[in-house]
């Protein structure tokens, strides 16, 4: 496997250590993440958005997701946009997700 895509599969186990507090899910597969791109130079861009603008950690959690990723050996810069189109919602939760959030 090229060490981009292992840095890449190490970067998706944490972002899935990273709960939503609306939900108690991880942001990975609640489907807040729309693109992560892993750079050769151990660069990692993260294009997410949040569940609504109103959310309470709008402010904290593109900083937590920073400091997470950032902590991953070879992960040498973090780069985190917000986006809000389209906007998330239910059907982007990947299956894990719906069947966690069955059991709520």
């Amino acid at each position: 496997m090229p060490p981009t895509e292992k840095l890449k599969e190490q970067v998706i186990a944490a972002l899935c250590t990273i709960v939503d507090p609306e939900f108690p899910i991880n942001i990975y597969d609640l489907g807040l993440v729309y693109d992560l791109e892993v750079t050769p130079l151990g660069v990692v861009m993260v294009r997410m958005t949040l569940t609504a603008p109103g959310c309470p950690v709008a402010q904290s959690l593109p900083d937590t997701v920073k400091v997470t990723l950032g902590r991953i050996p070879g992960v040498r810069e973090v780069e985190v946009e917000i986006v809000w189109d389209p906007p998330w919602n239910r059907d982007m939760m990947n299956e894990k997700a719906r069947w966690q959030m069955e059991m709520l």
